[in-house]
């Protein structure tokens, strides 16, 4: 089979009495999927006055822990843990409702290998959900769920059974009475309410933080029976529909459990089992959401029609294929129109293995030719569009990425081949003699080959590979991988009860409007002084009044001149002083803004109480320097919609003292011409030296401003708005002049001339369609332009040498390769470019290529 590719491709409600709750036989009334998600969205929002938000990207908004958005809460974590801009929309939420796109492709919930083995698993699904922030509570959210189900969608009542928390002693958790009580007052039968421990119906968001008690509502496809014994014991007879979670306890950093100061209510309901049901379908690929795709599928396979098999009755895995690739291609969709690529890291190369797994079944199994796994994305965007419009606008740009990169991993099966190949010929690896565990994992990790191929081209030859040795190079790469995504968690962070007891002793948000009152004396930045009160200690656990010496602490003051990381911007470094001890210094290690506080972690150096007064000093060096690298991003934004087109969009960004980070949407690699363009457009306006205005205004009134430019980010109300040369005021929706303005919490300049120059060091695809540019500026930009310079003129005498005379003997070519691999090492991006062979007289030799000559003088 592998060789036969490589041939072919090169308000509260009422309680729902006993009496009023509906009893039916037989099955739910059928409903298509777009009914079933908008009479759950209609359901809250206009009969229970739930705010509607939009479903948040599948990548997580700064939660390294999450290598993609995998449940419905995600988004909210901020409310949960207490975090949330008191600013912001979000802080204000008390009732809201959505459906959320979710991916469990990766980290802890995975289920892309279980997709196309079962007929219910899924890498993408939809998590139909609604959220009490301290207003209703179990009460309420069970009574409206009972009714969204029974009345609503006419599920006949004698198919449903609940579940409820039934204690645990040794956590000293009682059960939850409340809840079962709850349940028999709106009419589940006791027989069909159900007790169950820690592992079914109790709730954590993670190790630590909010947690409590859940409540599950169960489906019984058969019907007219007793199932009592089926909930919860893995049978796809009986299925868990709807997951109520009641937020109440706090786990403790120790494991302990104490109770938090606001109840809150987390509800999830996936649409792809809510519709089988409704639909009165055992497989959710049975239902009118992968319907059309199996049939477009099958017009494009080489198979006969998907006929919903499984096990060992699905033979050759044609009915495999036909629920991978369905259920991939959904994915590869979202994924893509969000942001996320297939690429070698994290997310990335999750999506890259969801995207090869998914053209291996189409190629080996289903018989489809190369390109029919993009064909697909207009029949996803036809299914899912209306809901999620930026499938629509991306469908274009998702199919290109598809087919290149499917056209990439043909590739590497090939070269991947004949690497095997090469290596078996090196040595007799039969009888006993293991193929190299290196080389596989390195086809695996570096070329994308799948280790169950290397496995079957191995076999065909009659060799193994050494599997201990493959196996632990596995779990290596996988413990690196986990302490990467584990993120800095030596960051002291307010939990969500100290941020409760500030709020509770009146401790107003930290005033850290100092940030932005500099100001410009004879073309030098002058920063103000800050005097502060520390009005909060934290030791990591929980508020302290007093900390001593050799103590890693978080201080809250009443007020700050430091910049708190976020925006992409690094955070101030400095320290601050205490009135009386000035000769004591306290490093500043972290600034953490968190619910409105900003926290300054530190080693105390001395003893430290509330009430203490303090003297900060900001490093101004530092600050100006991120100052300098955040407004020239601003501009290089600019510059780049301006050379590129409208269409480009930001996708990330970093700001320190020493460089700038910037990533952005285009469909390849910028070329020289392209890239002078925007070095002319940057340097313009830096010459210029026009002013940086900024400003606060009303979220809204700011959304309304022609060409502005934002990022998928919660903003607070006001917002603060970044606008060059043209003042905040004068901006509006019928502003032509175009010009550099942006949301932004950022510190700027207050002018561009101190910029001084702007050079693009790196550009290059991080992943098809996403550049990531690495600039520096001032006089970081002024040395790599001078060593540029010096590289040019060393290319330029050994382009001349190299297109001479031949060289007199060996030792001369020797030494010119030396020379050629020595420039090729200093200008990395340009390698393959530099490497021109030709034939000359029967010798072979290398010329430095036309290419390299445009792309030194670019830099300088």
């Amino acid at each position: 089979m592998f060789r036969l590719v490589l041939r072919r491709f090169s308000g509260s409600p009422l309680l729902l009495s006993a009496r009023s709750c509906r009893s039916f036989s037989g099955s739910p009334p059928e409903m298509p999927a777009a009914l079933v998600r908008s009479t759950f969205l209609d359901f809250f929002r206009d009969q229970h006055g739930h705010q509607l938000v939009p479903s948040s990207p599948v990548r997580p908004r700064g939660d390294p822990s999450l290598l993609f958005v995998n449940a419905g809460m995600n988004q909210f974590k901020p409310v949960f843990l207490g975090t949330a801009d008191p600013r912001s929309e979000m802080s204000s939420y008390q009732r809201v409702v959505n459906t959320q796109k979710c991916v469990r492709a990766g980290g802890k919930h995975n289920d892309l290998d279980d997709v196309g083995r079962d007929v219910y698993h899924h890498t993408f699904f939809e998590m139909l959900g609604n959220w009490s922030f301290g207003d209703y509570f179990k009460e309420e959210a069970c009574s409206m769920a009972w009714s969204l189900l029974t009345m609503h969608y006419g599920i006949p009542a004698d198919r449903l059974y609940v579940s409820y928390f039934a204690g645990d002693a040794a956590s000293g958790l009682p059960a939850d009475e409340e809840t079962r009580l709850i349940w028999l007052e709106i009419g589940v039968p006791p027989g069909r309410l159900l007790p169950f421990g820690l592992k079914e119906n109790f709730w954590e968001m993670g190790h630590s933080g909010p947690c409590g008690p859940c409540t599950e509502i169960h489906y019984d496809h058969v019907g007219g029976r007793n199932a009592a014994a089926l909930v919860n014991a893995d049978s796809p007879e009986v299925v868990e529909i709807w997951n109520l979670v009641f937020m109440q306890y706090n786990r403790e950093v120790d494991h302990s459990l104490l109770q938090l100061p606001r109840f809150s209510v987390d509800t999830g309901m996936g649409l792809e089992r809510l519709v089988s049901v409704l639909q009165g379908k055992r497989s959710n690929y049975d239902t009118d959401l992968f319907t059309p795709l199996l049939h477009a599928i099958h017009q494009r396979s080489a198979v006969r029609p998907y006929g919903g098999r499984t096990g060992s009755a699905d033979q050759m895995k044609v009915d495999t294929a036909y629920r991978v690739v369905a259920d991939h291609v959904r994915t590869l969709s979202v994924c893509i129109a969000d942001g996320v690529h297939p690429g070698m890291s994290g997310a990335e190369l999750v999506l890259r293995r969801v995207l090869r797994r998914a053209v291996r079944y189409c190629i080996e199994v289903l018989q489809a030719p190369q390109g029919a796994l993009a064909s697909l994305v207009p029949t996803v965007t036809h299914s899912l569009g209306d809901v999620y419009p930026e499938l629509h606008r991306e469908a274009d740009r998702i199919q290109d990425v598809i087919n290149e990169n499917e056209a990439h991993f043909l590739s590497s099966l090939q070269r991947g081949s004949r690497l095997i190949h090469r290596t078996l010929l090196r040595k007799d690896y039969k009888h006993g003699v293991f193929f190299p565990a290196s080389v596989a994992w390195s086809l695996h990790r570096d070329l994308g080959f799948p280790l169950d191929l290397v496995d079957l081209v191995l076999e065909e030859r009659g060799v193994q590979v050494d599997r201990e040795e493959l196996d632990r190079l596995v779990a290596e790469n996988q413990k690196v991988t986990s302490g990467l995504q584990s993120g800095d968690q030596s960051r002291l962070m307010l939990d969500v009860l100290s941020l409760a007891d500030l709020q509770r002793l009146g401790v107003p948000p930290t005033d850290d409007g100092l940030k932005y009152q500099y100001r410009l004396d004879k073309d030098r930045y002058v920063f103000p002084a800050c005097s502060a009160t520390v009005v909060a200690l934290y030791d990591g656990q929980t508020l302290v009044s007093e900390v001593t010496e050799g103590e890693r602490c978080g201080v809250v003051l009443d007020q700050t001149c430091f910049y708190s990381e976020q925006g992409g911007q690094s955070q101030d470094r400095g320290y601050f002083t205490r009135d009386g001890s000035q000769d004591v210094l306290y490093p500043v290690e972290a600034v953490i803004l968190a619910g409105g506080y900003v926290v300054h972690q530190v080693t105390a150096a001395g003893n430290l109480k509330t009430g203490d007064q303090v003297q900060l000093h900001l490093d101004q060096v530092h600050r100006l320097s991120c100052m300098v690298n955040h407004t020239a991003t601003h501009i290089l934004n600019f510059a780049l919609r301006t050379v590129l087109g409208r269409w480009v969009h930001q996708r990330g960004s970093h700001v320190s003292a020493e460089r700038l980070r910037f990533d952005f949407s285009v469909t390849s690699s910028l070329d020289v011409s392209q890239l002078q363009q925007i070095d002319r457009c940057v340097h313009d306006i830096i010459s210029a030296n026009h002013v940086v205005h900024s400003q606060e205004l009303p979220l809204q009134e700011a959304r309304r401003i022609k060409g502005l430019r934002t990022v998928d980010e919660v903003y607070p109300d006001p917002v603060r708005v970044v606008s060059v040369s043209v003042a905040v005021s004068e901006l509006d929706d019928e502003t032509d002049r175009e010009t550099s303005v942006e949301l932004c919490c950022g510190t700027h300049l207050l002018q561009t001339g101190a910029i001084e120059d702007l050079l693009i060091v790196s550009e290059r695809q991080m992943v098809k369609g996403i550049s990531r540019i690495i600039a520096v500026t001032g006089r970081e930009a002024k040395r790599a332009r001078e060593e540029g310079h010096m590289l040019s003129q060393d290319v330029d005498s050994l382009s001349a040498r190299l297109t001479g005379s031949a060289p007199s003997g060996l030792d001369a070519a020797q030494r010119l390769a030396k020379e050629v691999g020595v420039l090729s090492d200093v200008v990395p991006p340009t390698r393959d470019a530099w490497r021109k062979p030709c034939k000359e007289r029967g010798t072979r030799k290398y010329v430095l290529g036309d290419m390299r000559r445009p792309f030194l003088r670019s830099v300088t």
